[in-house]
């Protein structure tokens, strides 16, 4: 009897002071007479009661941990009140039918303020910021980021779509307010033994091709809005359709840039001198482009990531220097995530053309998306490469006022 008495007033005394602090939380004051203690089964509730429920403010145990603490109604939680989830940790949120809609939940790594499941994991809508300053805010589906969502780290911004807690990319919405051109080459007039010119009046995009889904609002018939033209591979190989498309695309008012393919098999400047004395590069033209695609066994023969950016490196500056235009760097995805990190001064200097056939748009920065290889235009025979700027009306006009050629 004495050890039972004895538990029974310590118990009273946890109770108290979890209430007291329940009560020092909600701004709230209780006359010690309206307080009960009501019992039911392992579970032990003392608080305010109305006709033998729960009503007012109170607190529940289970054994010696705490279910709930805070206001209810009719029996229910109802209003604010916090718990201690299954891994320790404190949530003070709002409750609705016995139900937590939104919370504020604080661990070692960081807060998270949003909607809750019924396991007391984010699910919904919700904001985190760690201890290392990132923030995110939008959806999450068992404590995981999954949905679309807003992330930004020590100046670096990610909007677009999560999937277990892996950033995807952004799934564009396509429409006629987006900016998109096109690149061209001799496959656009080559065609087995067939030959095929350019209608220069009527292009207009009208697929985005078929390689990965697209959401698309309204009907695909897009302006395009800038060309890039192939002129030169390696030290020998010319776009024989080079310079009539050049200057059609010039005569129809196009912003036009022109763009090399390099190879493994001769050194930056051979190739940078090639591709000078081969294209032009007239006011109001856009940057030249360097296409890399070398394969790894090409890489490996350039005798690696190092020697191949030291290649690259002697392209870009001599065409920089002579063209009085920053070039830009056409590259993979894949290429991006295996090479790009060995070149750090060619990663935060260059902009990047990003070619990725997927659903997402690629997560680096960049200029413009390749979205498609197997895209069609009207007036021009066959698939066509589609990209798309990275950014709206104001922000292409912008760009061109600083990339062009004075």
């Amino acid at each position: 009897m004495l050890r039972r008495h004895h538990t029974t007033y310590y118990t009273g005394l946890r109770l108290g002071a979890i209430l007291s602090f329940c009560m020092l939380l909600m701004g709230c004051t209780i006359n010690e007479k309206d307080i009960k203690t009501l019992q039911q089964g392992h579970t032990t509730y003392r608080g305010q009661t109305l006709n033998g429920q729960r009503e007012g403010l109170g607190v529940l145990l289970q054994g010696d941990s705490v279910i709930y603490s805070g206001t209810w109604h009719k029996g229910m939680r109802q209003g604010r009140g916090w718990i201690t989830d299954s891994l320790g940790r404190k949530i003070m949120g709002t409750w609705d039918h016995d139900t937590l809609v939104t919370g504020i939940r604080h661990d070692s790594t960081g807060v998270y303020q949003g909607e809750f499941n019924r396991n007391y994991l984010a699910q919904g809508h919700g904001s985190y910021r760690d201890t290392m300053g990132t923030y995110y805010e939008g959806q999450w589906k068992n404590d995981a980021r999954t949905g679309f969502g807003f992330s930004s780290q020590h100046r670096y911004f990610r909007v677009g779509e999560w999937k277990n807690d892996v950033y995807k990319g952004e799934r564009l919405n396509y429409t006629s307010e987006r900016i998109y051109g096109i690149d061209l080459s001799k496959h656009q007039h080559i065609k087995g033994k067939k030959r095929y010119g350019i209608d220069w009046g009527r292009l207009r995009i009208s697929h985005l091709g078929t390689l990965s889904k697209k959401n698309v609002s309204g009907k695909i018939d897009y302006k395009v809005s800038f060309i890039f033209i192939k002129s030169t591979e390696g030290t020998t190989v010319l776009n024989p359709y080079y310079h009539s498309d050049y200057a059609a695309a010039r005569a129809h008012g196009y912003p036009v840039g022109t763009y090399h393919f390099f190879s493994h098999r001769t050194s930056g400047a051979e190739q940078a001198s090639a591709f000078l004395r081969n294209s032009k590069f007239q006011k109001g033209d856009l940057p030249p482009v360097l296409d890399l695609e070398p394969l790894p066994s090409q890489v490996k023969k350039m005798g690696g990531a190092v020697a191949m950016w030291r290649r690259v490196r002697n392209w870009l500056q001599i065409v920089e220097k002579q063209t009085g235009m920053r070039p830009i760097l056409y590259i993979s995805q894949i290429f991006v995530n295996r090479y790009l990190d060995a070149a750090p001064d060619i990663k935060h200097n260059y902009p990047v053309w990003i070619a990725r056939y997927g659903e997402y748009k690629p997560d680096v920065k960049l200029w413009v998306w390749q979205l498609a290889p197997d895209g069609r235009v009207s007036g021009i025979h066959g698939e066509v490469d589609i990209n798309v700027f990275n950014g709206y009306g104001g922000e292409f006009k912008q760009w061109l006022n600083t990339v062009r050629k004075k």
